[in-house]
């Protein structure tokens, strides 16, 4: 009997290294992906308030520019880039969402939305973030 006991506790020690090893290796990742991820709803919240959205609205707006945000601050961050670089990357990214925008926002959201996003290049190209 003690034998049987014996092998099932260094089975279930196993397993608890395991696991313990698996949270080990895996843990400095999960906090900063998190952090983007709540980094970019805080941002398109934020966003989506400026612009003063409808529920309706919120609804189709928030996944865009939850996509959009990481992409935004990626170039932002990249001191690899020249600043019109920058520009050119960042207007290349509003471009792409610019259709969808435009289809679900008012005419004056859609203008404010425009300043948004040019004060966001202004603020990349002249070391702001």
């Amino acid at each position: 009997m003690r034998a049987k006991t014996k092998g099932k506790n260094m089975k279930n020690h196993t397993h608890v290294v395991i696991s313990a090893l698996s949270i080990a290796m895996f843990a400095p990742l999960a906090p900063t992906s998190f952090a983007q991820k709540a980094g970019a709803m805080s941002k398109a919240q934020a966003i989506a308030q400026q612009l003063n959205l409808t529920p309706q609205q919120k609804e189709k707006v928030l996944p865009i520019l939850i996509d959009e945000v990481p992409k935004v601050q990626a170039i932002k961050n990249d001191n690899s880039l020249s600043k019109i670089q920058k520009m050119q990357q960042l207007r290349a990214i509003h471009q792409q969402t610019d259709p969808q925008m435009r289809a679900i926002l008012s005419p004056e959201q859609y203008q404010k939305l425009k300043q948004i996003r040019l004060q966001t290049i202004r603020d990349a190209t002249q070391g702001r973030y």
